[in-house]
Parts: structure tokens; sequence; C-alpha cells
């Protein structure tokens, strides 16, 4: 068999690969911190430079590690960062995708420490895009590092860091599209998901899509003052309020017509399946500090965050909302929605019916906008391809028990695009707890699961390769 540089590789030699990992442990650690403080906030114009800088970061960091052809490729918006390491093209070939870019950090006010200022606590490292997605990105590339330096890589490897994936991967498509002969892989291998617990192993096997769009309700054509107007003219704040109502029923159905003609029903034994997840409701509500749960009726909380799509407000605001009081009746107020998607709904179907909808809902005393944002399908990942079942493998391994094959509420677009452009399946292999808080203020990554990640992700690559021999 031939290698790159005639070096030797040895791909069962796991343990020489942890003892790497174990040496250089701490260095792994204040690397990541480095990154995370680092603002690559890509939905913020102002962060602009720091974003550039991550990308910069990230691809000197796949060099160190021993990857080749270290490209940070510009597009349209944020660049790609690319590298790979061609040991043998007889041998399989992993693309690994992650991105550097993270969300904004507000509000500030409620972090108990600054965003980018990462604190290690309590077995947890708190700063924003610890486990969205920096942590969980760079996790493969210490992974690659410990088996490259140790001769232990079984295969081929590539990477493709994005830096736009908070605000939709609006570039991405065309990019891998242009990039389509560079990126030809076998299996695509994605760490931006959680498992159940930390002795609970799980891998993602279904995301939700995600139909995203901007409302604006005009009512006069100036801010009035209240006293004198209130009572005789439309407040477009009320009539915005009754309209984001009505778009639920008393079941916590959503009320758009057609909605749920697409929507795909679990069987019963698939829901009995799931109806086994290991889950506390009790623990559940106590982590988000709430007294009861609410959702669509004669679903579990379970199914209501995965096989279930939604409609929440995602943002809301209009009138006078500074310091004091200012009594003005005001001309146009605003919100952002968002809809999540189960399989069979499709982004740009559920715009469309929702824009067609809250036009014919509006009453004649106001006009109404609609702006779509971004959009993405729903994705349902096999379980029988030797990639799941590498992974699942590997899992095994490392916290000695099979993992759950789950699917999820989050959504992750790219996963449709990449086998529409590229052909290609994904694993999603997360090693986050949905108790991180991404997104949100104070968001963390345990250390455990930084370190189980890179420990456990080169047995992926060994029994990968074992498996892909054997079909």
């Amino acid at each position: 068999m031939r290698y790159d540089y005639f070096r030797p590789h040895n791909p069962t030699n796991m343990e020489q690969v942890l003892q790497y990992q174990q040496t250089h442990r701490q260095r792994y650690l204040d690397e990541l911190l480095d990154l995370l403080r680092i603002p690559s906030v890509s939905a913020d114009a102002r962060y602009r430079d720091d974003v550039l800088r991550c990308a910069q970061a990230v691809s000197e960091r796949l060099a160190q590690a021993g990857a080749d052809r270290v490209q940070v490729i510009q597009t349209a918006g944020y660049p790609v960062v690319y590298g790979e390491k061609i040991i043998d093209p007889a041998l399989p070939v992993v693309l690994v995708y992650g991105h550097y870019d993270v969300q904004p950090p507000d509000p500030i006010e409620l972090w108990h420490s600054p965003p980018f200022e990462p604190v290690v606590k309590d077995g947890y490292i708190y700063a924003r895009g610890a486990s969205d997605d920096k942590g969980q990105m760079y996790m493969h590339i210490k992974a690659f590092e410990s088996m490259w330096k140790t001769g232990s890589l079984p295969c081929n490897i590539k990477f493709m860091i994005e830096g736009e994936e908070e605000v939709g991967s609006p570039n991405l498509e065309e990019f891998a599209r242009k990039h389509a002969n560079m990126l030809k892989a076998d299996t695509i291998l994605i760490s931006d998901t959680a498992m159940i617990a930390n002795d609970i192993p799980s891998i993602t096997t279904g995301l939700r899509g995600l139909a995203y769009v901007e409302v604006e309700v005009t009512g006069p054509n100036r801010d009035l003052h209240s006293g004198v107007y209130g009572g005789a003219v439309a407040n477009p704040i009320n009539i915005l309020c009754d309209m984001i109502s009505s778009l639920h029923d008393e079941n916590r159905r959503i009320t758009i017509p057609g909605f749920y003609d697409a929507v795909e029903e679990l069987s019963a034994a698939e829901r009995e399946a799931m109806a086994r997840v290991p889950f506390s409701i009790d623990d559940y509500k106590a982590h988000l500090g709430i007294d009861e749960v609410l959702g669509e009726a004669g679903y579990s909380t379970l199914e209501r965050v995965s096989i279930r799509p939604t409609l929440d407000v995602n943002g809301i605001w209009g009138g006078y909302t500074g310091p004091g009081a200012k009594t003005v009746l005001p001309s146009k107020a605003f919100a952002k929605i968002s809809m999540r998607l189960v399989p069979h709904q499709k982004s740009e179907d559920i715009m469309r019916l929702f824009t067609e909808h809250f036009q014919r809902i509006a009453p004649p005393y106001v006009k109404v906008k609609v702006t779509p944002h971004h959009g993405g399908e729903p994705a349902v990942t096999p379980t029988d391809s030797p990639a799941y079942r590498a992974a699942s493998k590997a899992m095994e391994t490392t916290f000695g028990k099979t993992p759950i094959p789950l699917r999820t509420g989050g959504s992750i677009p790219i996963v449709t695009m990449f086998e529409k452009v590229l052909g290609l399946k994904s694993v999603l292999f997360g090693f986050g707890l949905d108790t991180d808080a991404i997104h949100s203020p104070n968001e963390k990554f345990g250390i455990f699961n930084y370190y189980k990640g890179i420990e456990t992700i080169p047995y992926f690559y060994h029994y990968f390769t074992e498996l892909s021999r054997k079909n």
C-alpha cells in the first residue's frame, strides 16, 4: 500500500494516538480558548475583520496539525477554510464539515462573564461558540493531528470549515458546486449536534428544516400622540399581536391552511421507540425554570421538539422602548418568525403559505409586508451505512455503550444541500449537550465532551476504513 512521503502508518495503533492526546491535552484546551477569544460573529458587519481573522487562525491550525493544500478560499461572503491529507487515493475519503462563525452574543448583560473572554469553570468552557461550533469543529482538527503525528491515519481526510453557517450558509452551495471535484468524498462527518447525556451517547439521525420570515405591519403614516389618536386609529403593535396569536389554535396547532399537508406522520411503532429514549420531564422543567410545558396536543415533549413542525416568534418590536414613558401610537410594528419543518415539508412552500395567509388575515386598517429570509430543508440520515455504523461503533468503544439513534429539533440546512450537490450522506456526530445554551447567554461546552470527541473521532476513521473495505 502506498502512502505519501512513504510515512509508515498503522491504522490500529490507537494506544499511541491516545497517548499523544494525553500528552498534549492542555495545549488542545489552550488553543481552543484562543479561538474562542475571536468574536467571529457573521451576522453583524461590525465583526467583519474578526471573522476574517478567525478564518486565518483556523487555516493556520489546520496546517500545523499536518493538513496539506490549506487554503482560505473567498466566497461572495465570508471565506471557506479548506485542507486535506490524501495518504492513498485508493483509500476512503472523509469530508469534515464545521463552521468558525458564531451567533451574536446579545443580550450581553445576561452573561456571567464576557462572551469572548472564555472562562473554564466547574468542568465547562464558557464562551460564545464554545459548543456551537468552535469546540466541536476543533475536536476534528486535534483528532486528525493525533492520528497524523503518530502515523496512525487510516484513510484520507478533507476539511471544509465555513464562516456563514449562523446566517444560513448563503454562499456554501455555490462554493460546493464550484469545488465539487475538490470536495469528492465517501461521506461527510459533521459535529454540530448534541447527545442525550454524557452517559447516554446518541447520534442524530434527523433534523428539522427551517423557514424564516420577517413581517412588517404599518398603520398611520407616522407615529401619533396616543391621547389625541388612541381609540380612533389602529395600533400596529396591537394588530400584529392579534395576528400572531391567531396563528395557533387552542390545541397549539398551526392554523395556516395547507401547513400540515406534507407532514410525515410516524407510525405507532416509531413513536413507541422514541418513547423509550431516556427522558425526565421533571428534570427538563427544572433545567428551564418552568412549571409546565406547552405544545401541540397529542404529542410528547420529545415528539414536539423533533418530529412535529413549529411556528415561533423570535423577536418583536415597535413604538417606544427607551427609558421612561412616551405616549406614542406607533406607525409600524415588526416581528421575526421561524417555522421548523419536518420531512417532506419544503421551506419555499411554507414561506409562500405563510405569506399568503398573513396577508389574507390582515385587517383593512393596516398594511402588511412579509420578507422571507433563509430557509433549509429537513434531513433524515441513514442508519445502515458504513459511516453510521462506524460512528456507532466508535462511540460504543469510548463510551462503553451503543449510542441511541435520535431525531432532534434543530436545523442544519447544508445537510440536504450536500446530498443534492455532492451526492453525499452525512453523519451527525455531535458531542455537545442540549444544556450547552447554544445561541443563548452563558453558552458552554464540557471539557469532558471536548476531550471525549477528540478521543472518539479517530476510532470512527479506523472503523469506517475497515467497513468500507468490506463493502
